[in-house]
């Protein structure tokens, strides 16, 4: 009989990234929606590891409204999780930045001179998923001028982009690098985003890949995924073109 539930070809045995640094993923204990103690930490860690990472930085939320998060409360946190890795002998490098939605606490640390950000000045930015930001634009320009470098998070993400698919070239051409997800391009979240995010790849659009890692379950995910052809075909098609471990030494 035909199995009407199989899933795409299997590679059989899972396969490891074509990369060795993730910068986007919500693993630092306790500050967000990702994991919520130094046990479910270590535990994703050790996942991460077995896909081949090396170094990961770390970015957890800052938002106004949910995660007002800090250089002092990121650093607690990523230290803490530094510990228990010490402490189980794990190797992996532990970093962070900062996942930025674009709100009026974003627009307070730009002006205080305090963001977290990856090395050499660049800038995880996140839009909000209702609708773009009126000031986008002028966003990323005031960005630039400042030294800084912004990656725009997941852009196969925002819904409201479907329909205008040239916004994502204006928006690349203005200077903003994307980011897209390991989960989006796994069916994660949905059959749509992993087209859109195909469709950037088709474009030349994408220069970076994150895990985007909150939980076991996105682990679980990524873990399918490695086993399938899908995902062979998605590493032949982006090996040597995104810069995760190129930019951030």
């Amino acid at each position: 009989m035909f199995n009407i539930f199989k899933r795409s070809k299997s590679a059989t045995e899972p396969q490891p990234f074509f990369f060795n640094t993730d910068i986007h993923c919500h693993i630092l204990p306790g500050i967000d929606d990702g994991s919520p103690d130094t046990v479910t930490s270590l535990t994703l860690v050790k996942r991460m590891q077995s896909w081949g990472l090396k170094r990961i930085i770390a970015s957890p939320h800052v938002t106004n409204l949910t995660f007002p998060n800090t250089p002092e409360t990121v650093g607690a946190a990523r230290e803490d999780l530094k510990k228990v890795l010490a402490d189980a002998g794990s190797e992996v490098v532990i970093e962070n930045s900062a996942e930025y939605r674009i709100d009026d606490l974003f627009a307070r640390e730009l002006e205080a001179e305090r963001l977290m950000t990856l090395p050499n000045n660049y800038i995880l930015i996140e839009n909000p998923f209702v609708r773009e930001p009126g000031n986008l634009d002028s966003i990323i320009f005031d960005l630039q001028v400042r030294g800084l470098r912004p990656i725009l998070a997941h852009p196969e993400r925002y819904s409201y982009y479907y329909n205008n698919p040239g916004r994502y070239e204006a928006l690349h051409n203005a200077g903003a690098m994307f980011q897209i997800n390991i989960l989006s391009l796994a069916g994660g979240y949905g059959k749509i985003e992993r087209k859109i995010a195909e469709m950037l790849i088709d474009k030349g659009l994408v220069d970076f890949v994150g895990t985007d890692l909150h939980n076991a379950a996105h682990a679980d995910i990524i873990d399918r995924y490695l086993t399938s052809n899908d995902y062979l075909k998605d590493r032949d098609r982006l090996k040597g073109r995104i810069l995760n471990d190129k930019t951030f030494v």
